[in-house]
C-alpha cells in the first residue's frame, strides 16, 4: 500500500491501519482495501476507504489532543452546528476526474511519480478553478501537484515526506466525494471584537495573515474565540515587512490589530467553526484594547470554536493561551523552551515572522507570553504572538503583528522602505508586460 506507507514499508503500514480500525464500522472495508492495494488491484472505492480510515485516525488523535488542551485551559467548547447541504453537487464530472488522478497517483506510489503523471493534475485544476464552490479543492490539488512536481522523479528522492503527502492525498481524495465539502453553517456576529494576535503564514507564492480574537456579542451572551484571515498572492522577492503591503488594502482588521484597538462588528458573517467572513463595510475601528488585558480578563471564559470534521487533524491545532510566571531556558543548539508549573514547553521560534519586532531574544527575556498552543513532532509547542518584557523597569509589550498597520519603529521603517522599492519595481514591470 504505497500511498500510506511509501515503498517497501507500505504493507506494514497498511496492516497497522487495518489493526487501528479493527472493531469499528470501517474494519471490513479497510481490510479488503488493504488486501487489494497490496495485490495491485485496488479500485477507486478501495482508495477512498483507505483515505477515510487515515482521516478518521487523524481526527481521533486531534480530538484526544484538544481534550487535553481543554483540561488545561478550562475553557468551554462552542455548540456544534450542522452544516448545510448544497442544493446540488457542483461539477460532479470534474471532481470525478480529480479522483481518478489521485487514484493513479496511489497506484504509482511516491517512488513512481514522474512529470507525466503529476502533469495530469493541470487540466483538472484548470477546470476546478473557475467555480468558486470548488476553489478549495482546486487550491489543494494545485499545491499538492506543484510539490510533487518539484520532487520528480520520485525514484531519485533521498527522503519521501510520507506522512505529509499521505495527509494531502487523503484530504484531496475525500474532498472530491459528493457531499464531503458541505457548506459551513453561517450566522452573523454583532458586537465587539478584541484582537489577541496575528499569525503570519508565508509561502514562496502566497501569504496569509490570520487574526485570532475574542468576540463579545452585543446581546450579552458568552464570549467566544474567532478568527479572521486575509491572503494574497506574492512574488518570492517580497519578504519581511513587505508582506504587510500586500495584505493591508484587503482588511481593516490588520490595522486595528497592529494599533491595539478593538473593532465593532455589525452583522459580520461568521461560520460555525469561528471563522469571520470579513467585510470591511461591516466593521468599525473602536477603542484601544490591550491584548494582554483581554487575555487576562476574558480569554479563560471564551468558548473554543468547533472544528469541522475534515479539518480534524493534529497539525490544525492552534489554541490561544496566555502564559505567565514561567522560566526560560536555551539549549546548546539554541532551542528555546519555557518551564511552566514544572512542565517544559518548547517554543517554536521558526514561526516568529521577520515582518515584526518580536524576536526569540524578546521571548527569552519575557515574563508573559500570548501565543498559540500547537502540536508538532509528537509534542506540544508554543508559537509566540506577543510577549511582555521589562525595559528600564517598565513593562513593554512586543507583538509579532505590530507592523501590520504601519509603524514608526526605526527597523520597521527601514524594512518598509526596502519593501516599497521592491513592490514598486515589480508593479512597473507588470505594467509594461500588460501594455505589450
Amino acid at each position: 500500500m504505497y500511498v500510506i506507507g511509501g515503498g517497501p514499508g507500505g504493507l506494514a503500514v497498511a496492516a497497522a491501519l487495518v489493526d487501528a480500525v479493527a472493531g469499528t464500522p470501517l474494519a471490513t472495508r479497510v481490510a479488503e482495501a488493504a488486501d487489494k492495494a497490496a495485490a495491485g488491484a485496488a479500485g477507486e472505492d478501495h482508495f477512498v476507504a483507505l483515505a477515510a480510515a487515515r482521516t478518521a485516525l487523524m481526527g481521533s488523535a486531534h480530538d484526544a489532543l484538544t481534550a487535553r488542551v481543554a483540561d488545561v485551559t478550562g475553557r468551554p467548547a462552542a455548540e456544534p452546528t450542522a452544516p448545510r447541504t448544497a442544493a446540488e453537487e457542483p461539477a460532479v464530472h470534474v471532481l470525478a476526474a480529480a479522483r481518478a488522478w489521485l487514484c493513479d497517483l496511489a497506484r504509482a506510489g511516491w517512488r513512481g511519480i514522474d512529470h507525466d503523471l503529476v502533469g495530469g493534475a493541470a487540466p483538472v485544476v484548470s477546470a476546478l478553478l473557475p467555480d468558486p464552490a470548488l476553489r478549495r479543492q482546486a487550491t489543494l490539488l494545485d499545491g499538492f501537484a506543484a510539490e510533487l512536481a518539484a520532487s520528480c522523479p520520485g525514484a531519485t528522492l533521498e527522503h519521501v515526506p510520507v506522512r505529509r503527502w499521505a495527509d494531502l492525498w487523503s484530504r484531496a481524495l475525500l474532498l472530491t466525494l459528493p457531499g464531503a465539502d458541505r457548506t459551513a453553517a453561517v450566522s452573523t456576529a454583532t458586537g465587539r471584537l478584541l484582537p489577541l494576535g496575528v499569525d503570519l503564514q508565508e509561502h514562496a507564492t502566497a501569504v496569509q495573515a490570520q487574526v485570532h480574537a475574542v468576540f463579545e456579542p452585543a446581546d450579552g451572551t458568552a464570549p467566544r474565540l474567532v478568527r479572521a484571515a486575509v491572503s494574497a498572492p506574492k512574488p518570492d522577492t517580497v519578504v519581511g515587512a513587505g508582506l504587510w503591503q500586500l495584505l493591508r488594502p484587503r482588511m481593516s482588521l490588520l490595522a486595528a490589530a497592529g494599533e491595539g484597538r478593538s473593532v465593532e462588528l455589525d452583522a459580520m458573517p461568521v461560520t460555525a467553526e469561528g471563522d469571520l467572513l470579513w467585510d470591511d463595510g461591516r466593521a468599525r475601528t473602536g477603542e484601544p484594547a490591550d491584548p494582554f488585558a483581554t487575555a487576562r480578563v476574558i480569554l479563560s471564559t471564551a468558548a473554543d470554536p468547533v472544528t469541522a470534521p475534515l479539518d480534524r487533524h493534529p497539525s490544525r491545532i492552534a489554541v490561544p493561551v496566555l502564559l505567565e510566571g514561567y522560566a526560560t531556558e536555551r539549549a546548546d543548539d539554541g532551542a528555546l523552551a519555557l518551564t511552566v508549573a514544572g512542565h517544559r514547553l518548547a517554543v517554536d521560534t521558526d514561526r516568529i515572522p521577520a515582518a515584526g519586532p518580536l524576536t526569540p531574544e524578546a521571548v527569552a527575556a519575557s515574563g508573559a507570553c500570548l501565543g498559540l498552543l500547537r502540536w508538532d513532532a509528537g509534542e506540544f509547542v508554543l508559537q509566540p504572538l506577543a510577549v511582555e518584557t521589562t525595559v528600564r523597569k517598565k513593562t513593554t509589550a512586543v507583538h509579532a503583528g505590530a507592523w501590520a498597520g504601519g509603524t514608526t519603529d526605526k527597523a520597521g521603517v527601514r524594512a518598509e522602505k526596502a519593501a516599497t522599492d521592491a513592490v514598486s519595481v515589480l508593479r512597473e514591470r507588470a505594467g509594461k508586460l500588460l501594455r505589450t
